[in-house]
């Protein structure tokens, strides 16, 4: 049987997985109906575009070779309606609901023996009215890879052929015997360079000081979801008159945000500044998606301590700066480079360890999902808003995304639902730190 070898960061993120803390992204995308949009027809639609794309037809399974592994395999049972499934909404307001019914969709794992992923369309009583939840394995997509499985789901992205043919799955790229001495050779600078990366990390970790705040919580196993929504040019103006990238704003945002969520609920502030993972792609830019995630990541302090929005994202931007001036190899970024030195062994035994390690690396998940900038439809149907998701670090009780589309910046905002049953209040101080930031921006 052909097969494909799991990428070794891939393989992390497999092994990764616990019933507590399941490893899959996820998407909710907020449509506007045409007249006579039914929620059956939206289904069936997504069944045949999500069969025709080879990825999603593929499972994953052990190997003998390398010991540790798994690879892809084309999955000879595939039925595509154990992954699509529709869920009706109660009466309320359709994007409350939508969110509610999306957390619980969430906590749980996706099966493994099957090809990880999951589409559910939710409906709600007024006629037409529908939002799409799409959950994709860590180790099936990274955000570059989820918007080319989107490009056979979307109506402007998917070329007509692509949602009819049934391309063959991929060739086996298990090591022949004239590869063997090769590989050999390279393990020899590949460990000297895991021994360089491992150092950074261990430089960057906070053996027990671990943030004091509630974004670190012992999991209970059940997700809660929220969304919020900024106005693209607001930050786009702020960054013309201030100076850095959009995303450091963004940043500067998630920061502000997070200070005056704190302040509300427990009347103070951490002992230490909180630290953010940025999670950044390594595929150059307009280069195929490929396969294997290809992620490196910067540790930034959130300066949540800092009162004057001015002067947050006048330290976000500096430190920012001094991460990309260091480089990808530096930090608790490191660890996704470090997964590509491993032997697949190591990825099997050493998982709970290495989720277990999260926390002391850093306390919130903060990544940027990119999307296209055309307009984007469904079965005809205008896409309105998409919302990402991220998966919960073990020990951590909070994962914020962001996309662009249409002029606003949507945020998901991921968290447990024990720890965080507030987090409709955290979704809500993004706009007001982005309007404070705004107005002390204009007033210089």
């Amino acid at each position: 049987m052909s097969c494909e070898l799991l990428a070794p960061l891939d393989l992390a993120f497999w092994h990764l997985e616990s019933a507590e803390h399941p490893m899959h992204l996820g998407a909710l995308a907020h449509f506007d109906p045409l007249p006579g949009t039914r929620g059956e027809a939206i289904l069936d639609l997504l069944a045949v575009r999500a069969a025709a794309i080879p990825r999603l037809r593929m499972r994953v399974r052990g190997v003998w070779l390398p010991v540790g592994g798994a690879a892809w395999v084309a999955d000879e049972d595939f039925d595509v309606h154990r992954h699509v499934g529709a869920v009706r909404l109660p009466a309320g307001d359709f994007a409350a609901e939508a969110a509610r019914a999306a957390g619980e969709l969430m906590e749980c794992p996706l099966e493994r023996g099957l090809p990880p992923w999951r589409m559910y369309v939710l409906t709600g009583e007024r006629d037409g009215e529908f939002a799409v939840l799409v959950k994709l394995h860590h180790a099936l997509a990274d955000g570059m890879r989820a918007v080319a499985i989107g490009a056979g789901i979307l109506d402007q992205l998917a070329p007509p052929t692509a949602r009819r043919r049934h391309p063959a799955p991929p060739r086996s790229r298990l090591p022949g015997p004239r590869q063997v001495a090769g590989f050999a050779r390279d393990r020899v600078g590949e460990l000297t360079r895991a021994v360089d990366i491992g150092a950074s990390v261990l430089r960057a970790g906070r053996l027990g000081l671990g943030s004091d705040s509630a974004l670190t919580a012992r999991s209970s196993g059940t997700r809660r979801l929220a969304t919020a929504v900024l106005d693209h040019d607001d930050v786009q103006r702020v960054r013309r008159a201030e100076g850095g990238t959009a995303n450091d704003v963004l940043l500067a945002v998630v920061a502000g945000g997070l200070r005056r969520w704190l302040l509300e609920r427990d009347a103070r502030l951490p002992g230490a500044e909180p630290r953010a993972l940025v999670p950044v792609s390594r595929r150059r830019p307009g280069a195929p998606a490929g396969s294997g995630n290809r992620l490196s990541a910067y540790l930034l302090g959130l300066p949540v301590a800092e009162p004057d929005p001015l002067a947050r994202l006048a330290a976000v931007r500096a430190a920012m700066d001094r991460n990309k001036a260091a480089g990808p190899g530096r930090g608790a970024g490191a660890v996704a480079l470090l997964a590509d030195q491993l032997p697949p062994l190591a990825h099997r035994f050493g998982a709970p360890l290495a989720g277990n390690a999260a926390r002391i690396l850093f306390d919130v998940l903060v990544i940027s999902v990119p999307l296209p900038r055309t307009r984007l439809s469904l079965g005809g149907c205008p896409l309105r808003a998409l919302y990402p998701m991220a998966p919960l670090a073990r020990g951590q009780s909070l994962a914020i995304a962001l996309s662009t589309y249409g002029g606003r910046v949507h945020i998901g905002l991921v968290a447990d639902g024990k720890a965080v049953p507030d987090l409709d209040r955290l979704a809500d101080s993004f706009g007001q730190d982005l309007a404070e930031l705004l107005g002390a921006s204009a007033a210089r």
